[in-house]
């Protein structure tokens, strides 16, 4: 009878955790959605073919991967609101007043941090990051003019035996094999300068660049329209990869082989290793994430203090997340392991959960 009433109280608590999770990640994708929305027509406001429904549709495809970054965050807030819920009903007081300690009620939560950990680095990141491949195809659609691209886009040198190219893209897609409103900037092997080419888009082809809607500028002659140009270059889809995609926009199934090919290519891998190890480092930072909420809201309505427990609850995550970044800069100079980088915000958000927690509970 005791495993079944445990049982069932276990149910019943995973649950409470996991509705309160998603409405915070629902609450704020919708937020974010709707932000992203009004940016989007902001900037296409000169853009009369876009339909509203059309730029709809791409904040939606873009918002996923911003939001993968503020999972753990929707699991810290969705922890505290669970038991801050549980304890002013006073189940909570119920729950210890039958015997059960606040580990046994806090298992069903870390359990089901794990499962929703194993999820978004299984088959969230996957979805997140195709979903962001075809944000960026529909985003070079809305921005066909070379005016509306990114200012700070991508930038790219190849030297070849016909000289040097400078390539300048607005957008990359597809890991940086098609790049959108591009300028580049060609010079003589000697290093004088030839021309400057402007380009709608371009594709990577085996040993050239294939320019579309290009137009070529030159200091003796006036500009000259090509539908299709051909640039040579020696570049392979590893070295493009490595100058204008993002770890953040490589699927958790693809990191390995894209590790391969950069150390096969004599690239850099350390923000594809740090990623990879961050992916797999991901369902015990949530779990850490419930051990430090369950720190902070676990305290009775009763005694007082509980806006300063929410508040130092929200402070530590904040805290977490400045070590986070701190390690992942160290890792990308080749200061500081990928391995030690991607687990150390793990280990520190545990361990401060799990002795705030000791402390509180036995002394």
């Amino acid at each position: 009878m005791t495993v079944l009433v445990s049982n069932t109280l276990g149910r019943y608590f995973a649950g409470r955790f996991l509705l309160a999770t998603l409405s915070v990640f629902v609450g704020i994708f919708l937020l974010v959605v709707f932000v992203d929305y009004i940016e989007l027509m902001r900037r296409t406001a000169n853009n009369t073919g876009a339909s509203a429904l059309f730029i709809a549709e791409t904040s939606i495809f873009r918002v996923p991967q911003l939001l993968e970054r503020l999972m753990p965050f929707c699991i810290l807030v969705g922890a505290m609101t669970c038991y801050l819920d549980l304890s002013r009903r006073l189940e909570l007081v119920v729950a210890r007043a039958a015997g059960i300690s606040a580990w046994q009620f806090m298992s069903p939560a870390l359990v089901t941090a794990l499962l929703l950990g194993v999820a978004a680095t299984t088959l969230y990141n996957p979805l997140s990051a195709d979903l962001q491949e075809r944000a960026k195809r529909m985003e070079a659609t809305l921005f066909t003019d070379r005016g509306l691209q990114d200012a700070s886009g991508f930038w790219v040198n190849q030297i070849s035996s016909d000289g040097q190219a400078i390539i300048s893209a607005g957008g990359s897609q597809e890991q940086g094999v098609r790049l959108t409103g591009l300028t580049i900037f060609r010079f003589t092997p000697s290093g004088e300068f030839r021309d400057r080419i402007e380009a709608r888009e371009a594709t990577l082809e085996a040993g050239r660049w294939r320019l579309q809607g290009a137009r070529l500028y030159t200091l003796d002659n006036p500009p000259e329209d090509h539908e299709t140009f051909l640039l040579p270059t020696n570049l392979t889809p590893a070295q493009v990869r490595n100058s204008f995609s993002t770890p953040e926009s490589v699927s958790f199934w693809q990191l390995p082989q894209y590790i391969q090919s950069s150390q096969a290519s004599g690239l850099a891998t350390a923000g594809y290793r740090l990623q990879y190890q961050k992916l797999l480092s991901r369902p015990f930072l949530l779990a850490a994430m419930v051990m430090l909420a369950g720190a902070v809201s676990l305290r009775f309505f009763r005694f007082g203090g509980v806006q300063k427990m929410v508040l130092s609850g929200v402070g530590a995550g904040f805290l977490l997340y400045v070590l986070s970044k701190v390690t992942e800069d160290l890792s990308k100079a080749d200061l500081m392991h990928p391995v030690a980088a991607a687990w150390l915000p793990v280990v520190v958000g545990g361990l401060t959960g799990f002795l705030a927690l000791l402390y509180q509970e036995d002394g």
